[in-house]
């Protein structure tokens, strides 16, 4: 039986969380609606659209929860993102990362012909050659693209000023693209600890693209869209008086990899809640000191730390890996859930640990109040 089958009886009914089949990954509907309306807020105050990364929740029905508060749209990690929030007609889709096989150049111009005002990002002028023909074969619409400048991550993007402009030329050559701008991602500064430390390197690499964007300019490509940022740096993104948008992602759940960064100069201020969570139960509590959960390696992402357990246990409690499928918890103090007790943990790296699931069990205080599918797992290409 899937989630929808096993649960939908409960929607609605005073109290029903607690007789969900665990482990159940949750979604804290007050928190989450809490958070786009803070982003939303922030965004808007500081004159910049807002184009939320749907990499994190991979959710049509968080999307438009999103659109709703203002979002201009969403951005797709993979081209198999974007055609699933198409089918469920999210407009306004950024993909982010480069399209270059032929089968998926096939999928994208098709997509574009069906997804209204889709942009893909590129760093290749082969590609973008590619990508025209495509079109030009198919008599189809034109694609708007965005360069992807490198911020130094060496993952994608063009890595020199020059590159960049010699893409901007091969774009506007070919009648089938339309060009709009640039996208500069800083990976590697979301997660650094400091705020201090975050916003020197944001403003050094800030420096950079201010470079590349006068290059770009100088060669008639003056960029109308510089699309970046992130949850992590995005105070600091909104001073840099660069960006256009931001692509921030987890903000709407807030997992324990950002919950350890100073999101704001106020180092003990953190601005959104944390709305994604996973309910567990113990199943054995046979050995002294040491209570067994039913939610393992196979119920969350296991890239970082493990998670903090934060409803259901005392001070102090402690989460471990005890293999696939079960999970174990130990406090100092001695003090641990009993038998058959639920136990909620906080999401770790949230992006993969969604992935893992079908649905999102959302969830009002106590109160199952609906099912949302994940709509694109597993659309990772």
């Amino acid at each position: 039986m899937n989630d929808e089958q096993l649960h939908r009886h409960l929607v609605g009914r005073q109290g029903s969380r607690r007789d969900l089949n665990t482990p159940v990954l949750l979604i804290d509907r007050d928190a989450l609606d809490r958070n786009i309306a803070r982003m939303a807020a922030f965004t808007t105050a500081n004159g910049l659209k807002l184009r939320p990364h749907a990499k994190t929740h991979k959710s049509a029905d968080v999307a438009r929860r999103q659109i709703a508060a203002g979002a201009v749209g969403q951005c797709c990690a993979k081209l198999g993102e974007a055609e699933a929030l198409a089918d469920f007609g999210i407009a306004g889709l950024l993909i982010t990362s480069p399209v270059v096989s032929a089968p998926g150049i096939a999928r994208l111009v098709a997509l574009n012909e069906r997804a209204d005002g889709l942009m893909c990002t590129v760093d290749n002028p082969d590609v973008v050659r590619s990508i025209a023909a495509a079109i030009n074969a198919r008599s189809g619409k034109p694609l708007t693209v965005l360069i992807d400048v490198d911020p130094g991550i060496h993952r994608t993007g063009v890595a020199t000023r020059e590159a960049a402009t010699e893409l901007y030329r091969a774009i506007a050559s070919l009648p089938e693209l339309v060009y709009a701008g640039i996208q500069y991602y800083c990976g590697s500064q979301q997660h650094i600890e400091s705020y201090a430390e975050r916003e020197a390197a944001m403003r050094d690499r800030a420096a950079y693209l201010r470079t590349v964007i006068s290059a770009l300019d100088a060669s008639g490509g003056k960029p109308s869209i510089v699309s970046g940022g992130g949850t992590g740096t995005h105070r600091i993104d909104a001073t840099l008086d660069l960006f256009t948008e931001l692509q921030v992602g987890s903000y709407v759940f807030m997992d324990d990899q950002y919950r350890a960064c100073a999101l704001t100069p106020d180092e003990g201020e953190i601005p959104f809640e944390t709305s994604l969570l996973i309910d567990t139960r113990v199943i054995s509590a046979n050995t002294k000191g040491l209570v067994t959960l039913d939610a393992g390696i196979k119920s969350m992402a296991t890239d970082a730390r493990p998670p903090l357990p934060v409803g259901g246990v005392a001070e102090g409690t402690v989460y471990f890996f005890m293999g696939d499928e079960q999970g174990a918890l130990i406090n100092p103090n001695g003090a641990l859930p009993k038998l058959g007790d639920t136990v909620t943990l906080g999401a770790p790296h949230c992006d993969p640990t969604v992935n893992l699931y079908d649905f999102y069990h959302v969830v009002s205080g106590n109160t199952l109040v609906d099912i949302w599918p994940v709509s694109a797992r597993g659309r990772s290409r």
